[in-house]
């Protein structure tokens, strides 16, 4: 497990951040999602700046994300970028969770937040002539909604039925695969409708683009998605990909991450962590156009877990009102 963590580290291109660490720094175990994802893009970008305030990251990408909750609320992991719905699902007992029941809220408590950020919009991609040109049009359809027992699943399906009232397993068959399967399995023809959430103007869309013309499918742009599910309302304007044959603006739901850590991370560290990602958000969406959402604004978007008390402190150094339901009790 150690071999793949390092190699991983050193394939995102980490080694910097190593050697920029001071002798002091403290280690922190980190993990995230698809390399090339907001996902994984922004803590991969984050990793050197870190450092240099004395936080060394230890980063391990492509991981599935609702496991990386469960790691930092088993005391195994520092911290993680986690999906919204996997918080809520823990502290249920349900979904990934549903084995753990009661024990499931208990192992929530020793989960806290650090800060928030929109991270990849939903492209509902079908192909051009493919037969599908609305979501009316998803029934009896194949439709690939994310990796097994991953949060997406839920979001997915919410995103079709707010769309179209079609349910999984009911009007169409949902297909689970990981990510990294998904883009090619959608050019063999798995499945017929292919959502996958990355950043505006995504290169793996781009490339999709140059070899076959596709449609985004819109909703309507006033759908509120669910609280819970961790997203909030987005716009792909029109001929944002080479090959994209919509004449006007796409209209669909991004997803917010938030950055959590282990209860029991020290107060110091939790501040240098939140503090770095704030001062560095200027530079993150000048110097990769996947990252250029990134916003100060974001700070408390989809946050359902209680903030630590380290980056409470940033927020309160800043002059930030701290939303009542995010103080640790």
């Amino acid at each position: 497990m150690q071999f793949n963590r390092v190699t991983k580290t050193f394939a995102a291109g980490v080694l910097g951040s190593l050697l920029l660490a001071p002798a002091w720094a403290e280690k922190v175990s980190m993990e995230a999602a698809t390399t090339n994802s907001v996902v994984g893009l922004m803590p991969q970008t984050m990793a050197p700046h870190w450092a240099k305030v004395g936080v060394d990251v230890e980063l391990a990408l492509d991981q599935t994300l609702t496991k990386s909750l469960l790691k930092i609320a088993q005391g195994s992991l520092d911290s993680a970028v986690v999906p919204p719905p996997a918080y809520d699902n823990l502290l249920k007992g349900e979904g990934p969770y549903k084995a753990l029941g009661s024990k499931g809220a208990e192992m929530a408590g020793n989960v806290r937040s650090l800060f928030g950020f929109a991270a990849s919009i939903y492209h509902p991609v079908v192909w051009a002539d493919g037969g599908v040109a609305n979501w009316s049009q998803l029934k009896g359809k194949r439709v690939f909604v994310g990796p097994p027992a991953g949060a997406a699943n839920a979001q997915i399906r919410s995103l079709i039925k707010t769309a179209s009232g079609l349910e999984d397993g009911k009007d169409y068959e949902g297909i689970k695969a990981p990510w990294g399967a998904a883009t090619q399995g959608f050019k063999d023809g798995q499945f017929d409708v292919f959502i996958t959430p990355v950043g505006m103007g995504a290169q793996a869309l781009v490339e999709l683009g140059l070899t076959r013309k596709f449609r985004l499918l819109s909703m309507d742009q006033s759908a509120v998605p669910p609280k819970t599910l961790g997203m909030v309302r987005a716009k792909i304007p029109a001929g944002t990909y080479p090959g994209q044959v919509n004449q006007e603006d796409v209209y669909g739901w991004q997803t917010v991450m938030v950055m959590m850590a282990s209860k029991s991370m020290s107060d110091d560290t939790a501040y240098k962590l939140t503090k770095a990602y704030f001062d560095q958000i200027p530079g993150m969406q000048k110097g990769n156009a996947q990252l250029k959402d990134l916003s100060a604004d974001q700070r408390f978007d989809g946050m359902l877990a209680p903030l630590h008390p380290g980056a409470a402190r940033f927020y309160k150094e800043q002059g930030i009102a701290i939303p009542d339901d995010l103080v640790a009790k």
